[in-house]
């Protein structure tokens, strides 16, 4: 039985940007903290725990402070969700560029080898064609 190495796992250049951009920049930081906990059940767990103990212990009904605390965190995380979104939009757009970028070379580089073996396979051909007409000639 052979034991083979996982082989690393290579990540993607615009990746590597992001990340790079990410740890530079503390706002980014706690934008990807807030989303990815706002988006979690962690978020909704706690928030069904804080609105109970509120409603229950601490204010009267109909709630008017409680209405006021959930619009303002209902403004602050769409925000939130359109950082996000506007985040991974870049993301999207800047490795589609890259991806583009990579293509049109590959794509010039294979014309170029495409064209090099049309050239030479011609010349082979031409001289395979000359070499036959002189040994088939009559000798003099």
């Amino acid at each position: 039985m052979r034991y083979t190495l996982p082989k690393p796992h290579r990540q993607h250049p615009v990746v590597l940007e992001m990340d790079a951009q990410r740890a530079a920049s503390a706002q980014l930081r706690v934008a990807d903290w807030i989303t990815a906990f706002a988006g979690s059940m962690n978020f909704v767990y706690l928030h069904i725990a804080i609105f109970t103990i509120w409603m229950v212990f601490f204010e009267p009904k109909p709630w008017p402070t409680l209405t006021l605390v959930v619009s303002l965190e209902a403004i602050f995380l769409s925000t939130f969700v359109m950082i996000g979104q506007n985040r991974q939009a870049a993301f999207q757009q800047a490795k589609a560029d890259h991806d583009f970028t990579e293509q049109e070379l590959e794509l010039k580089t294979n014309t170029d080898i495409t064209r090099e073996i049309d050239r030479l396979t011609t010349e082979l051909h031409q001289r395979l064609l000359s070499q036959a007409g002189r040994s088939a000639a009559p000798p003099r």
